[in-house]
């Protein structure tokens, strides 16, 4: 359990913190690492990031938060956050996300800076933060769906389905759920037969390209979050969810 990765052509990182991969700082930077080492590895050609368990991700261990004093561990959630999705984004190569189940606050993040997203037909997506007295990953969410649904999903709390995001085109394809990583390795194995060094620079212009600074703009949100911690709102949220 915890976070493992298997290398070669296709890698694969997979989450597996039981009981429902909400992940604390240390996994968090695990994940990071991770990531990081297979797309260092130039034997690799395409990462697959899966999940055990009942879902993807839900986010943020709120128990380490709340049981902590002081603020260090929320500066360290963020950083750590913030560098488990910059080393998708940043990975020299394609990242495939493929999620079942929840996919929420962190786990938006993940999918969101994700190249390519395989979705189970059980699969449902959404940012809780405004009810954790929170907020981050609208970021993420706005690579997902279009603007307006963007704020009504952090203003209302409200979830969007797999089949909803396929509809969008932002999710490429939907399998049954026991036929997820299959689903994700093959389109894994279409990137993976291209020439790497094409796909490594294809990934790198796609990039440069961004209309969005992803790092900038989820860093700007959690200031928010901090915010919301100084004046009690977020211990509030955090106590009301236990």
């Amino acid at each position: 359990m915890g976070i493992t990765l298997r290398a070669g052509p296709v890698a694969e990182v997979v989450m597996d913190v039981p009981p429902v991969n909400a992940l604390t700082v240390r996994a968090w930077q695990e994940l990071a690492a991770a990531l990081r080492a297979v797309g260092d590895d130039p034997g690799t050609r395409v990462v697959v990031l899966r999940a055990e368990g009942r879902g993807f991700n839900a986010g943020v261990d709120i128990k380490e938060l709340r049981d902590a004093e002081g603020h260090e561990a929320l500066v360290a959630v963020n950083r750590a956050c913030h560098a488990a999705f910059a080393a998708v984004y940043d990975c020299p190569v394609p990242v495939i996300a493929a999620v079942h189940g929840h996919c929420l606050g962190g786990g938006v993040g993940l999918a969101g800076n994700a190249d390519v997203v395989v979705a189970a037909e059980d699969a449902y997506f959404g940012l809780p933060e405004v009810d954790r007295g929170a907020l981050g990953a609208a970021t993420h969410l706005a690579r997902l769906v279009p603007q307006h649904l963007v704020r009504a999903m952090v203003y209302t709390c409200r979830n969007v389905t797999a089949a909803e995001l396929h509809a969008f085109g932002s999710v490429l394809e939907v399998a049954p759920r026991d036929g997820l990583r299959e689903a994700a390795l093959e389109v894994a194995g279409v990137i993976a037969a291209k020439d790497p060094y094409v796909i490594r620079r294809a990934k790198e212009s796609l990039n440069g390209i961004d209309p969005v600074d992803v790092h900038r703009g989820y860093r700007f949100e959690q200031g928010f979050t901090f915010e919301l911690t100084l004046m009690g709102a977020g211990d509030r949220h955090r106590e009301r969810f236990r």
